[in-house]
């Protein structure tokens, strides 16, 4: 197997992400929508919307940014090989992560105070930013040691918080009760541009605060730096046994896990409406089994990633969006926000959740196009040539291209 193929995965597997990360950020501009108890979904709506509902919160929430941090942690440990590779020191090469995650977390300033608050570039540069100074350079058991505490530290907290709300009756809130819709807090539904982006830079500013106590994805993005060191990704058939362990295992947790949260939200299963919010039991259960379907998620991608297939067209599309992932998940706002936000053109109040998923998978098509063609010329997306511009502004312009 050659090379190329070896390394498809981790490229394939950012293209796929990406698609799912729109998918999810598009339902927070679904600003007219009648809320619904969970605050993420909107309520009823036509059989489509419902299914689509359904599949979303199943597959997509809480599932898709521990494969991101994932991702984030073996692009950290690959960059640091790279330098070393190049003739840095171990030291230099974390200094050089280092101020990568300072650019994130500055990129992601300008994409929440100009398109979107639930922007995630800032909270995982904040958590690369921690985590790879103190991880990047110890042993293989230290990583795995430090990902299982943090596990530990996720289920601990999601049990507290449960027990807490059954001893106090939190989750009993009054029939009827809705929580504050998605996108008063991550889109906003304000019609004016300022005042949206005040709303949406203290959005920011909360997830970023919040960002040290998200334990799971402490844990996956230092199984990512393990990952990258073992070279799973790139030597599957080495792995195998491990990469369909994972697969197995994590995929039906993880869908299991968000079951409940499907069949509330439908009206199907009936729980107490507290239960659905961000402070709720099963929301908690879905956001603790998240990471497990997020590994697994990798797994998968990895096992497939192998044969010819991964030079065909499409293949190499998908590749081509996860080598611009930063440009691609910027591009997304730029099509999303100003078409359907309420300060923009405001057409997110005449979607369903159906159609708000149409919208966000042809705004991903138009990007893989838009890769696609990058690929084919051999050029960089345009937020990853500011990137390597800004990080490695000492190095000569060709080691810069390069």
């Amino acid at each position: 197997m050659a090379s190329s193929e070896r390394s498809a995965a981790p490229d394939l597997a950012r293209g796929l992400m990406l698609a799912m990360i729109v998918l999810s950020n598009v339902v927070f501009h679904l600003w007219a929508a009648p809320a619904a108890p969970s605050g993420w979904h909107p309520a009823g709506g036509s059989a489509a919307d419902r299914v689509t509902q359904f599949l979303m919160i199943v597959l997509v929430d809480l599932r898709i940014y521990p494969l991101f941090a994932f991702l984030f942690g073996y692009g950290m440990a690959r960059l640091m090989d790279r330098q070393i590779g190049r003739g840095d020191s171990p030291a230099a090469a974390v200094r050089l992560v280092r101020r990568r995650s300072l650019l994130l977390i500055a990129f992601g300033l300008v994409h929440a105070a100009l398109l979107l608050a639930g922007d995630i570039l800032a909270v995982y540069g904040l958590i690369s930013l921690v985590l790879g100074t103190l991880f990047l350079r110890r042993t293989d058991r230290t990583l795995l040691v430090w990902a299982a505490i943090f596990t530990g530290l996720l289920l601990v907290v999601a049990l507290g918080l449960n027990a807490l709300m059954l001893a106090t009756g939190a989750s009993d809130a009054p029939p009827g009760h809705v929580a504050t819709p998605g996108h008063a807090e991550y889109a906003t539904g304000e019609a004016g541009w300022f005042a949206a982006a005040m709303g949406r830079l203290t959005t920011w500013g909360t997830l970023l605060l919040g960002a040290p106590a998200q334990f799971g994805m402490h844990a996956v993005l230092l199984l990512g730096i393990w990952t990258a060191r073992n070279r799973v990704l790139e030597e599957p058939a080495r792995h195998r046994r491990l990469l369909v362990i994972t697969a197995a295992v994590g995929i039906p947790i993880g869908w299991l896990g968000a079951l409940p949260s499907a069949l509330a939200h439908l009206g199907v299963l009936t729980v107490p409406s507290g239960a659905q919010t961000d402070q709720g039991e099963l929301f908690l259960l879905q956001a603790a089994t998240g990471i497990f379907a997020g590994l697994g998620y990798v797994a998968l991608l990895t096992l497939l990633a192998t044969g010819a297939w991964v030079r065909r067209p499409l293949a190499v599309a998908v590749a081509a969006v996860g080598r611009r992932s930063l440009s691609v998940y910027l591009a997304h706002s730029v099509l999303l926000a100003p078409v359907l936000a309420a300060w923009g053109l405001g057409l997110g109040a005449h979607l369903g959740s159906a159609g708000a998923a149409l919208y966000a998978l042809g705004a991903w098509l138009v990007t893989l196009a838009l890769a696609f063609f990058l690929e084919r010329r051999g050029l960089p997306g345009p937020a990853e040539a500011l990137m390597r511009r800004l990080l490695y502004r000492r190095q000569p312009a060709a080691d810069v291209r390069r």
